[in-house]
């Protein structure tokens, strides 16, 4: 019994891999209107913003390996959080090859509301990205 899968496809000249273009509908978060199309660092906004506001492996439209991890992180106090949340913004974030990485991380706690800041580094260039977390007791 044969313990790997058995294909008839002809692999002797490898595999080759291409990019998918990033050219997309634009969403005018103003009006909350698609108000026609863009691409390059104008579309990775858009792909950064999608990423960070799913939540990942609950949306069923969506594959496991699109979104952030916010579940268990709502009403944790802000020590836990500043030790996992750069974490899992790194994890979200590897699954797109357009995305090189996150620096500048940053957290802020005002009340019951913490704010984390970040710049994601893409192919495209860099765009700077923030988000907000429920605090159990009103912070820290």
């Amino acid at each position: 019994m044969a313990v790997l899968p058995i294909s008839n496809l002809p692999l002797e000249n490898g595999v080759s891999y291409q990019e998918q273009p990033t050219r997309t509908f634009y969403v005018d978060r103003a009006t909350k209107r698609v108000a026609g199309m863009c691409d390059g660092l104008e579309a990775m906004k858009q792909a950064v913003d999608s990423i960070v506001h799913v939540e990942r492996f609950y949306w069923q439209i969506y594959s496991a390996n699109f979104g952030m991890q916010w579940r268990g992180l709502i009403g944790r106090n802000a020590m836990y959080l500043a030790a996992v949340v750069q974490h899992r913004l790194q994890d979200a974030f590897s699954v797109d090859g357009r995305i090189q990485g996150i620096s500048d991380f940053s957290y802020t706690v005002e009340g019951d509301k913490m704010t984390v800041s970040f710049v994601v580094r893409t192919v495209f260039g860099t765009t700077a990205h923030t988000a907000d977390i429920l605090l159990e007791g009103g912070g820290v």
